[in-house]
């Protein structure tokens, strides 16, 4: 073979060999006309590339179409650079800055000295489209950085100078992308053309910035946008927006009187009675299905000795984020996690072998030291309750373990409505404690316990934590959002340095393996995504009121309290609504609060002690003896999260 001449591996292991180097775009109209066309980039080597790329040695590659996880990137980055072309185009004299792809869309941010407004939107938006119609190839250059210096110092851009006296070496040479007129400094890749984009896209929101995010620095104007590969697809995001927005569980939890949140406590939550009915019936359940699973609840305390954080890695680890006070010449922390104080608890008695696995749950009152700019209602908070236990055992007992936690996670999930849930492993990450010995153990305990499920699961190696491997679950809503909430962690460290031991059956003495594990995280977060995933409709079981007992007249004004009292001494969650208002207003009023049941008394069910029932949906159900509405709301109960209401 002649020197440059090289061979190409495609990712299902064929060759093609040529005499030349040949371009990423060259091999896919070698393979196809229509792969050529549908080529937006290339990855050589694993590195995602332009489809302009030369390879002229031997190399592996996959080409990159819209069907590929990496071809979102490159849309979103490609916006980015036609909104930036659009911006220049239509307000000359604006100043680019920086401008990259993000999840689920792209920014740019500009220095102008007037704001953009909503109608600028809708015009840079329309631009944009004319530049995608003009398809013109996006096109890789390079400089000498003294030469891009002068290039961009004089059209003006004062801020792209910085950005290259900053990060390119002198002697380096500057990569640009042009497409027609408009070039920007950039690393790439890029798609071959404008076109490529498509109609996907749709430009959001204006915000402002500080340039480098530094607020001693100038404030620029950063527009938001997102890109999808086509219009469907974009559609469909803008329709998970609307419902996420319609389903925000801070405006319900307001509206709806659940919780609320003041600057004299971030990242802390003030439950009120409807929200702290939630909460508990979570609590509760969780606490029945775990004495039900074979775990002893413990409670230890929220203020523990620095000594002891130390001795466990946290305070070096993590002392960022731990609160801190001070008694009598001694610091202690509040406690930002339980696993410690689990472990003293363990180390209180001898314990066999005999005495493993020892399951210990607590719902512990954890409080971190989070940056105020990442608070988040319920789903991002500085004290929280974790559903958190450790499970103390030997390498023996791991798997058994790890596949009854297994079966645990997924009975609570369906009980409260889901069902489509993501499961990952962690494997040893470069960095970590334990011989390859024993973490060769626990992942293939891990593995098999999940093939042995017949799950479907992804391995996401060198994620696991330091300690030892760990599987992650993670729930994916009636909207597509997804939210990680169950984990199971095998831990090699923290029981040997907290000093924790058992006597095995030879007398020798053992250091346990330790699980952690949770399966809803945060309780006050699983609130949280119970409110958005059920917009507050809460099926009865959930529900802060399960239902409310509406006289017409004063008549049945004292009729309707006994079957309220008889309700509430039944167990059941029903409010009691005498006011003198038309029946039909008090209905409506009780829909809007998501009360499940309405049950409606006039002289009719007076006469023959019966109400008449309506669900929050419209439905009529008509007229029940007290006997048959309790069993159907114990039956409803009973089903959980399998019950669909009618709404």
């Amino acid at each position: 073979m002649p020197a440059n001449a090289p061979v190409i591996t495609l990712p299902d292991g064929s060759k093609r060999e040529f005499d030349h180097p040949v371009t990423v775009m060259d091999v896919a109209a070698d393979i196809g006309p229509g792969l050529a066309k549908a080529t937006l980039a290339g990855k050589v080597n694993g590195e995602l590339v332009d489809a302009s790329r030369v390879i002229d040695d031997d190399a592996e590659l996959a080409i990159v179409t819209s069907r590929d996880e990496e071809a979102l990137e490159l849309m979103r980055h490609d916006a980015a650079h036609i909104m930036a072309q659009a911006v220049q185009e239509l307000y000359p004299g604006t100043q680019v800055t920086i401008g990259p792809a993000i999840e689920n869309g792209f920014y740019y941010d500009f220095a102008r000295d007037k704001p953009f407004t909503d109608d600028d939107l809708k015009k840079i938006e329309q631009r944009m489209h004319e530049i995608v119609k003009r398809d013109l190839p996006i096109v890789r250059e390079v400089m000498d950085r003294d030469e891009a210096i002068k290039t961009f110092s004089e059209l003006g851009e004062e801020y792209k100078v910085e950005i290259i006296r900053d990060i390119i070496p002198e002697g380096e040479e500057v990569s640009i992308y042009r497409q027609g007129d408009w070039f920007d400094v950039c690393r790439g890749p890029h798609m071959p053309s404008t076109g490529k984009l498509g109609k996907g896209f749709r430009l959001m929101k204006v915000a402002g910035a500080y340039w480098r995010g530094d607020s001693n620095n100038e404030m620029l104007t950063r527009i938001y946008g997102t890109a999808w590969p086509d219009k469907k697809q974009l559609n469909a995001y803008l329709h998970r927006l609307e419902e996420a927005e319609k389903r925000d569980h801070r405006k319900l939890g307001k509206q709806l009187d659940f919780f609320h949140m003041q600057e004299e406590a971030p990242g802390m939550v003030f439950w009120h009675d409807k929200g702290w009915s939630i909460y508990l019936t979570v609590q509760n359940y969780i606490r029945d299905k775990l004495r039900q699973h074979g775990y002893q609840e413990i409670h230890t305390p929220q203020i523990v000795d620095r000594t002891l954080w130390e001795k466990s890695g946290h305070w070096d680890k993590f002392g960022d984020m731990m609160f801190t006070t001070h008694s009598e010449n001694r610091d202690y922390a509040v406690k930002p996690m339980n696993c410690p104080c689990h472990i003293q608890v363990f180390n209180q008695g001898l314990k066999s072998y005999r005495d493993l696995p020892l399951r210990l749950a607590e719902f512990g009152s954890c409080h971190r030291n989070e940056p105020s700019g990442t608070l988040h209602g319920l789903m991002r908070v500085r004290n929280f309750v974790q559903d958190d236990a450790h499970i103390f055992c030997t390498e023996d007992q791991l798997q058994d373990e790890v596949s009854a936690f297994i079966d645990l996670v997924y009975e609570v999930y369906s009980d409260f409505g889901f069902t489509d849930v993501k499961v990952a492993l962690s494997t040893r990450p470069e960095q970590r404690v334990g011989d390859d010995a024993a973490w060769d153990k626990a992942e293939k305990a891990l593995e098999v316990a999940l093939d042995n499920k017949g799950l479907d699961w992804k391995l996401q190696p060198g994620e696991g934590a330091f300690y030892g491997p760990k599987i992650e679950f993670v729930l994916r809503d009636c909207i597509g959002r997804e939210w990680q909430c169950g984990t199971m962690q095998v831990d090699f460290s923290m029981p040997g340095r907290l000093d924790a031991q058992y006597i095995a059956a030879d007398d020798s003495k053992h250091v346990p393996v330790m699980l952690h594990r949770a399966i809803l995280g945060s309780v006050e977060r699983f609130v949280g995504i119970l409110i958005e995933e059920h917009e507050a409709k809460f099926p009865l079981w959930l529900a802060p009121v399960q239902a409310v007992v509406l006289n017409i007249t004063d008549k049945q004004a004292e009729y309707a309290e006994k079957v309220q009292k008889r309700l509430v001494s039944q167990g059941f969650k029903v409010e009691l609504d005498l006011r003198n208002e038309k029946v039909g207003y008090k209905i409506r009023e009780h829909i809007l609060q998501r009360v499940p049941y309405m049950l409606v008394v006039g002289d009719r069910e007076l006469e023959t002690n019966t109400v008449a029932v309506r669900t929050r949906g419209g439905e009529d159900l008509g007229s029940m003896s007290l006997d048959e509405l309790t069993e159907r709301f114990s039956a409803e109960i009973a089903r959980r999260g399998h019950a669909v209401l009618e709404e």
